[in-house]
């Protein structure tokens, strides 16, 4: 982790720390000033540290001099004292303290006088005395009324952050990141697998950010072998590779590059002759229709992609007793503008980090373990014309607009023999890790992620868009952080390597992190593949932040072009944000454009990751709005989370989430029910007593503000269980699909105890999700009780 995450303050505050740190806290014990008892006081003028007593305690400190007049004695400390109560208010609605750190001169206009002679006259001396207290009593209480009496010019702090924030954001524009995105991919033809990240570094830098470092991290990856996969028919003895085309020498040098792509990373290796067995998507459902009819032991299933995990059908093939998958996307489930009926794709099988140091980071001494594969399948991808080939389906007559789904015919039988062929090897992945210092609450990370290309393997170039919008960004913060302006909380900025693999990179830094994260992560924004269609905009957000976003799109698409259909949903999203949210319950934002027709299919058909050229990413969005859309919505999202003083997250959206995932047609258990009505209940009276007054200046104390935001960011932790089934998110909040509210878990179990004699499955989820949901009803109750005794102390 960069160094720039130590709790240091920026050198360029050292000449604004002039506040009454010490003097406030002396006189909140006493209890003496019903000003500053109560919580007028921001944050950020409390946080400055200038020590009165130390400065009362300086010979000469008792006589001051106006500008251009006489000297005069205001009398000792005690006599200053007495009028702080009078004083603060006199300035703003903020108090005297924040005047102060507006005006860091503001004691410059008192500056300290030589000590008079000692010959002169004790009598005239306490006239001078008495004369200036009561002319600088009466200063105040004139200033005080006249305060109270004028109505305030200043416009509210909301709309300033919000100017501040479009002041930023206006400054991103379309051609800087196409010409940025154009430059990365030629950089993308290099031999050196590291230039692109030391690129990505250099550029990071110069643009002002700190502390910008790269990361390596030894890892097991698996590459295609010498050869790419091979299926030959049995019956005609024809041997095809997995985009269809038979296995020839010329055809095999030809498009080399793109048949390496077409592999399952981390499958078994080896040899299978077998029977293809057509399983649809793989369900529960569709694998007990399956076993009932067919043998299935060592037989080689014929799978779609969709509607469930990859990770989760792999698993349940294996429990089937299936030797083998053939993979696939049918074309009626995708765009028929992207034609990608012979393109051959690459998914993989590890649920996350290095194989071979699972749990814990890839660094120079831990034990690794021995892991050839991660599945006991033989596992290949084919393209959806080498499927229909396969099939052998008769050309039927159809409208025109009608899409007529792959299947094998029931009765028909087809042998294959399947050769899966990849290499493992140990190689480094980079990470790209800079930072932006945050003013008041440096130890707070609000983490945003890209990713890169890892130099090896994989051709696709979308992850220019990722890298290209990432660093629009960064230029346009660092414009106004050069000119003095920063966040309340640290910005840290992350491009990730080894994306393709199962997000190696981002679970390196998070296990090498843990600890730290843990306490101090606030929220994680995805700018992973941002443009992947050109008709839908598809924010994806945890349900704590979804109000942030519906306000975000609201204020930013003042023209329904720029955002259609945008549905803010908690659904599993593909990318480097699996780690925050699964491992360390952090809420999460992601706004992508999508193709209308993706969205309306099933779910998880982005597994398979297709190399996408950058011609194909400009024909997509050849001005590069969509782009600076993204760029944009993201930004404010990124601005509003580091800066507002109380975090923007909402506790009652979590609650009604919950009771909504509840409304599911089976299992009705009342217990839950209960127990999420006693969590919306909590969270009602902390929204409205807790987070409501902290929104107000003139409400707020540092040290309340503190334990909300705590409470606030630590919240969504409550939801994450320990056993899920492969492929799906440990953080229940999240659902596999936009349609279904129900609780993904439990809508699983439910399908899978039908099938079985015993329940136990099902009660077994039953209790994680009960567990969960008291454990975020006490959460929020302690917290409650706390606030309340402060409350009693106080009083």
């Amino acid at each position: 982790m960069c160094p720039a995450l130590r709790s240091v303050a920026p050198a360029s505050s050292v000449g604004k720390k002039m506040a009454y740190q010490k003097v406030n806290a002396d006189l909140r014990t006493s209890g003496n000033s019903p000003y500053l008892d109560n919580d007028d006081i921001p944050a950020t003028a409390l946080d400055l540290e200038w020590d009165m007593e130390k400065e009362l305690e300086e010979p000469g400190f008792d006589q001051f001099q106006q500008d251009n007049a006489e000297t005069q004695n205001l009398g000792h400390s005690e006599t200053l004292d007495l009028h702080l109560d009078s004083i603060q208010p006199a300035a703003s609605p903020k108090g005297r303290f924040q005047r102060l750190e507006e005006e860091p001169d503001y004691v410059t206009h008192y500056p300290r006088s030589a000590p008079k002679s000692k010959h002169c006259n004790f009598c005239y001396l306490l006239k001078i005395v008495c004369t200036a207290t009561t002319l600088f009593i009466s200063g105040i209480l004139i200033g005080y009324y006249a305060h109270m009496n004028c109505p305030s010019d200043d416009t509210p702090s909301g709309t300033k952050d919000l100017q501040l924030y479009q002041d930023i954001l206006k400054t991103i524009k379309a051609e800087d990141i196409k010409k940025s995105f154009r430059n990365l991919v030629q950089l993308y033809k290099s031999e050196d697998d590291m230039e692109i990240p030391k690129k990505i570094k250099t550029h990071w830098a110069a643009l002002g950010l700190e502390d910008t470092q790269l990361l390596n991290y030894s890892v097991l990856l698996d590459f295609p072998g010498p050869s790419p996969g091979t299926i030959t028919v049995s019956s005609t003895g024809q041997c095809f590779y997995p985009d269809g085309q038979p296995c020839r020498e010329k055809a095999r040098k030809g498009h080399s590059q793109d048949l390496l792509s077409s592999y399952a990373a981390y499958s078994a290796k080896g040899t299978l002759q077998a029977d293809v067995i057509d399983v649809s998507y793989g369900t529960a459902d569709d694998l007990k229709r399956i076993t009932k009819l067919k043998n299935t032991t060592n037989q080689i299933a014929l799978l779609k992609l969709g509607k469930l995990p990859l990770l989760y059908k792999i698993s349940l093939l294996e429990k089937a007793g299936f030797g083998g998958a053939l993979l696939y996307t049918d074309p009626c489930d995708v765009p028929q503008s992207e034609d990608l009926s012979s393109e051959t794709f690459m998914v993989t099988l590890n649920p996350g980090g290095d194989p071979s140091t699972p749990g814990y980071p890839s660094l120079d001494g831990n034990f690794r373990q021995s892991r050839p594969n991660l599945t006991s399948l033989l596992v290949q991808p084919i393209s959806a014309s080498f499927a229909k080939k396969l099939i052998a389906l008769p050309k039927l007559r159809m409208d025109d607009d009608t899409c007529s789904p792959l299947e094998l015919p029931y009765n028909e039988k087809r042998t294959v023999s399947l050769q899966v062929q990849t290499v493992m090897e140990f190689k480094p992945v980079t990470n790209v890790v800079g930072c932006l210092r945050g003013w008041t609450s440096p130890d707070r990370y609000v983490i945003v992620g890209s990713n890169h290309h890892a130099g090896y393997g994989y051709n696709g170039q979308e992850w220019a868009s990722s890298t290209a919008v990432i660093t629009a960004f960064i230029q346009a913060l660092m414009l106004r952080v050069n000119k003095g302006w920063r966040p309340e909380r640290t910005i840290v900025f992350c491009s990730w390597g080894g994306t393709t693999w199962g997000n190696i990179g981002s679970y390196e830094w998070g296990e090498d992190l843990a600890k730290v994260l843990q306490k101090n992560a606030v929220a994680y924004i995805s700018l992973h593949s941002p443009v992947r269609g050109n008709s839908s905009l598809h924010p994806v957000a945890s349900p704590s932040l979804q109000q942030l976003v519906l306000e975000t799109i609201k204020f930013n698409c003042t023209r329904k072009s720029q955002c259609p259909g945008a549905n803010v949903s908690s659904v599993q999203i593909q990318g480097d944000a699996d780690y925050f949210i699964n491992h360390l319950g952090v809420p999460a934002v992601q706004f992508t454009y999508e193709d209308i027709k993706t969205l309306e299919g099933p779910s998880f058909l982005s597994e398979a990751i297709f190399p996408k050229h950058a011609t194909k990413i400009e024909e997509v969005d050849p001005s590069f709005r969509l782009h600076e859309a993204i760029t944009k919505l993201s930004g404010e999202v990124i601005l509003r989370i580091a800066s507002e003083p109380v975090l923007p997250f909402s506790t009652l959206d979590i609650a009604l989430g919950v009771q909504n995932s509840l409304r599911g047609d089976e299992p009705s258990v009342p217990h839950l029910l209960a127990m999420a009505s006693h969590l919306r209940e909590s969270a009602e009276i902390f929204q409205s007593d807790e987070m409501r007054p902290a929104n107000d200046p003139k409400e707020r104390a540092p040290s309340r503000v503190r334990m909300l935001n705590d409470i606030l960011q630590d919240l969504e932790k409550n939801f994450l269980i320990t056993q899920v089934p492969p492929g799906f998110y440990r953080n229940i909040l999240y659902h596999l699909d936009a349609k279904t509210r129900q609780f993904s878990i439990i809508k699983e179990a439910w399908e899978q105890c039908s099938s079985l004699a015993s329940n136990e499955t099902i009660q077994e989820t039953l209790s994680d999700v009960l567990n969960s949901i008291h454990s975020a009803q006490v959460f929020l109750k302690a917290g409650l009780n706390v606030f309340e005794s402060v409350l009693v102390e106080k009083n």
